[in-house]
C-alpha cells in the first residue's frame, strides 16, 4: 500500500493551530506522517502525540529536518514528491491523480503555509504540482481533498488500531466511548 507522508513548509508561531490542524487532517485521512520542515514546535509535538495515544495509530510528527534534505531523501528511497499549490495541474479537470497513483511509489506531499521556494514548482525538487482549485485556498484544504480523491473515500471508514477512545456515531448528540466501553459524559 503507498504510504503518504504531508511534508508542511513555512510553519510560523503564528500558524502553529493550522499546523497543528494540517497534522490532524493528515493523521484523520489516513498519511503515515507528516514532516515539519526546518523548525521544531514542542507544542504541536506534545498534540500529536497526546492525539495518536489517545485515538490510536501509528501517525508520526518529525520536527527540524531541513527541506531540502527531506525531499532529497525521498527521491534518493525512490518516493514521489507531490506539491500542493493553486498553481498546479487541476485535480478535477486533469488527469494528475491518474499519473500519481499509476507510480505505484510512496508519496511525499508538501503542503506550505508562505510563499513557498521556488524550486517546489521545478522538476528538480518535485515530480507533480497539483491545484485543488486554481483559487486561492487553505493548506488543510488542499490536503484533505488530495488524500480524499486519493484513497477514493476508503480513508474515511478507518479504524484506527489501539485507540483509547472512539466516537460511535449518532444522528443526534454526541457518543464517546473509552477503551473499555465505557460511555463517558460529554457536555
Amino acid at each position: 500500500m503507498t504510504k503518504i507522508i504531508v511534508l508542511r513548509w513555512g510553519h510560523r508561531i503564528r500558524d502553529e493551530r493550522l499546523t497543528t490542524h494540517v497534522a490532524l487532517a493528515a493523521r484523520a485521512l489516513n498519511a503515515t506522517g507528516m514532516i515539519l520542515a526546518d523548525v521544531k514546535d514542542e507544542k504541536i509535538q506534545k498534540t500529536i502525540n497526546s492525539v495518536v495515544k489517545n485515538w490510536g495509530g501509528s501517525f508520526f510528527l518529525e520536527m527540524g529536518t531541513p527541506w531540502k534534505t527531506a525531499l532529497s531523501n525521498w527521491r534518493t528511497r525512490g518516493g514521489v514528491v507531490v506539491h500542493l499549490t493553486a498553481y498546479g495541474e487541476n485535480i478535477q479537470e486533469s488527469d494528475v491523480m491518474q499519473r500519481i497513483k499509476a507510480t505505484h511509489r510512496d508519496i511525499l506531499l508538501i503542503v506550505g503555509s508562505q510563499k513557498v521556494p521556488s524550486g517546489f514548482f521545478s522538476s528538480e525538487w518535485t515530480d507533480f504540482n497539483v491545484a485543488i482549485g486554481n483559487q486561492p485556498h487553505s493548506e488543510c484544504a488542499s490536503l484533505a481533498v488530495f488524500l480524499d480523491r486519493f484513497y477514493e473515500g476508503s480513508e474515511l471508514s478507518r479504524k484506527f488500531k489501539d485507540a483509547k477512545l472512539v466516537i460511535i456515531p449518532c444522528r443526534n448528540g454526541k457518543n464517546l466511548v473509552s477503551k473499555n466501553l465505557e460511555k463517558l459524559k460529554i457536555t
